[in-house]
C-alpha cells in the first residue's frame, strides 16, 4: 500500500488522476483493454478533472463500472450518481467503449443479476474509490459486510452516511436521504487489480487515521485495504492531518509539497 500526501486537494486530484491515467494507458498496451470501476461524490472532483484531461488514453478500449446509486432517487435528481457520472465524465469521453450504471428505479433482483453478470465478464484492472466520514468503502456503512461474495448488494445508509451526503449539500434535509442503495460490495472492490483511494479534506481525517493506523476492521471499512497489494492513498495535508505512526515508521509515505 502507498501513501501520497500533497498539499492541497487540487494537487491531491492531479496526482491520482495522472496515476489512474497512467494504469489504465499501461493496461491498454499490455492486454489491448482496461476495466475501471468510478467513484463519485465531491471527493473525486479533481481526480475524475485531471483524468479526463489525461492524453493518450484510448477511451474505446475502455468499460466503466460504478460503485453504487441511491435506491428510488430518480437520475434527475442532483444526487443521483448517475446523473454526476453522467454529466462529469461520460459527456466528456463519448467514445468509452462501454458503461454499467446503476439504476436503483427499478426491479432490485434484476438489476443486481444484471450488474453480476457484467462485472464478471469485466475483471476491473483499477478502481477508483473514496472513503467516507464513517470510513464506509463505497455504501458499505460499519459495520460491513466482508464475507458476501456478491458484487452488488443492498444495503441500508446509517445516519452519519446521510448526514454526510446532506452536509455535501446533495439534499436539503436529513429526511429527503435515502434509506437504502445499491452498493458494490467489499469483496468485489478488493478484486481489482489496483485500488486508487483519493481523500480530500478535514472532515476525512478520523475516518483516515482509522482506516490506515488501526487494525483491520468490519468497524472501520476501509481498513481493509491495507489488505491490497497494488492500493494507493492520495491525501491531502487536511485529511493526512491526525496521522501519526504511518508517516514515522512507513517507508511507502511519499510527502509532496
Amino acid at each position: 500500500m502507498k501513501v501520497i500526501i500533497s498539499e492541497t486537494k487540487e494537487e491531491l486530484g492531479q496526482s491520482a488522476g495522472a496515476y489512474a491515467a497512467m494504469i489504465i494507458r499501461d493496461t491498454i498496451t499490455t492486454q489491448g483493454y482496461a476495466n475501471v470501476i468510478l467513484a463519485t461524490g465531491t471527493s473525486q472532483f479533481e481526480t475524475l478533472n485531471q483524468l479526463i484531461e489525461e492524453k493518450d488514453i484510448d477511451w474505446s478500449k475502455v468499460t466503466m463500472f460504478h460503485l453504487d446509486e441511491y435506491i428510488g432517487l430518480p437520475v434527475t435528481h442532483p444526487a443521483s450518481f448517475r446523473k454526476y457520472l453522467s454529466e462529469r465524465f461520460l459527456s466528456k469521453v463519448p467514445s468509452l467503449r462501454a458503461s454499467y450504471l446503476i439504476n436503483g428505479e427499478g426491479d432490485l433482483e434484476k438489476e443486481l443479476e444484471y450488474l453480476a453478470q457484467n462485472i464478471s465478464a469485466h475483471p476491473i484492472d483499477v478502481a477508483l474509490v473514496g472513503i467516507g466520514e464513517n470510513g464506509h468503502l463505497a455504501f458499505n456503512d460499519p459495520p460491513a459486510d466482508f464475507d458476501t461474495e456478491s458484487p452488488y448488494l443492498v444495503v441500508n445508509l446509517d445516519e452519519p452516511c446521510r448526514r454526510q451526503q446532506m452536509g455535501e449539500g446533495w439534499f436539503g434535509s436529513l429526511d429527503e436521504v435515502p434509506l437504502q442503495a445499491i452498493s458494490m460490495s467489499v469483496r468485489q472492490i478488493m478484486k481489482s487489480t489496483h485500488i486508487i483511494c483519493s481523500v480530500p479534506d478535514e472532515r476525512k481525517a478520523v475516518a483516515v487515521k482509522n482506516s490506515l493506523e488501526n487494525e483491520v476492521s468490519n468497524a472501520f471499512p476501509a481498513s481493509i485495504l491495507q489488505l491490497h497489494s497494488h492500493c494507493a492513498f492520495f491525501l491531502d495535508r487536511e485529511s493526512a492531518s491526525l496521522l501519526t505512526a504511518i508517516e514515522t515508521a512507513n517507508s511507502d509515505v511519499e510527502i509532496r509539497k
